[in-house]
């Protein structure tokens, strides 16, 4: 299994890529005021690039009234969608009133875990689009340090599936040894024994429909699907990851498509760095989400409830 790279990671994370139009700035500083990382200060009346570092966050670029600043980091294609032109024009806080917040929350409870897919293919433009959608998310320090593998076909997900069995198969071998079970648990590592006890049953029989019927419990005979990852640097690498999965499922939906966390395929990768290997990422770089892709065969009626969460006001 190998991996075609489209797109790199251009800039390093902190360098600065800023630059200002003397000739086009009229001194009015607010690009001074949102920088966060002190890159940008007042020299003789005009904003001037003096500091060594930059979060290459864009507030400069996107609050500067006359468009004298540009972040050079910034990758203009990811403003560029195959299914819709996007608006570039800021919506302010508040923009939309009540309604919009209605129409936001009517999506995001919508979206539902999507378990059943049609044969038709995801094109390989939407899910580009999908990836742009998922990098409008926030990360920790603006490290913007995410990844996505691609798995843009049905075989491709196949043999991702198949080397995920293998490990299932193995650790079922090791848990349904009692003694293996009972002497790890000795020694304070219990997690086999609670992976026999809540998981077990269900992979087996779901390691048998996969081996003797070729039924997918695993990714729900998804077309595609998207691995989010982090490469090193991040400094909130799992909460950037889920943040951006966030903003892809729910831009999924939007788009027609059904997608589901795919769990047991996170936890395979976390203990076994093998199957990122086969899959060609490089040492260092960790998968925190991975998302089956397609067009739902399924449809609801109404969107469903939650269960009441736990809610602390700490005065």
């Amino acid at each position: 299994m190998t991996a075609t790279i489209a797109r790199k990671q251009s800039d390093l994370p902190g360098a600065v890529t800023t630059v200002i139009d003397q000739d086009a700035c009229i001194g009015c500083g607010m690009c001074v005021r949102v920088c966060p990382s002190k890159t940008l200060t007042m020299v003789d009346g005009k904003a001037a690039v003096t500091g060594e570092t930059s979060l290459q966050c864009g507030h400069c670029e996107a609050i500067c009234p006359v468009g004298a600043v540009r972040v050079g980091a910034l990758d203009r294609e990811l403003e560029s969608f195959a299914a819709f032109q996007a608006e570039r024009q800021w919506l302010k806080p508040g923009t939309g009133g009540p309604e919009e917040a209605k129409r936001l929350v009517r999506l995001m409870a919508s979206r539902r875990s999507c378990r059943n897919y049609t044969d038709e293919p995801v094109s390989r433009e939407t899910l580009d689009d999908l990836i742009k959608i998922a990098v409008t998310a926030p990360s920790g320090t603006n490290s913007q340090r995410w990844t996505f593998t691609v798995l843009p076909t049905r075989d491709a997900v196949f043999k991702l599936g198949d080397r995920l069995a293998q490990f299932f198969a193995k650790l079922n071998a090791m848990a349904e040894k009692p003694w293996m079970r009972a002497g790890l648990k000795l020694v304070g590592q219990g997690e086999l024994d609670e992976y026999y006890h809540s998981y077990y049953h269900a992979v087996e029989g779901a390691l048998e429909e996969w081996n003797e019927q070729g039924v997918d419990r695993l990714f729900h005979g998804a077309p595609a699907a998207i691995l989010v990852g982090v490469s090193p640097g991040a400094s909130c690498p799992q909460e950037d990851c889920l943040l951006a999965t966030q903003n892809m499922i729910l831009g999924a939906h939007a788009l027609g498509l059904g997608t589901c966390l795919i769990g047991y395929a996170v936890a395979a990768m976390k203990e076994d760095p093998g199957i990122a290997r086969d899959l060609g990422l490089p040492k260092g770089e960790v998968v925190h989400a991975v998302v089956a892709v397609g067009h739902p065969d399924e449809k609801y009626r109404t969107v469903s409830g939650r269960r009441t969460p736990l809610v602390r006001m700490v005065e």
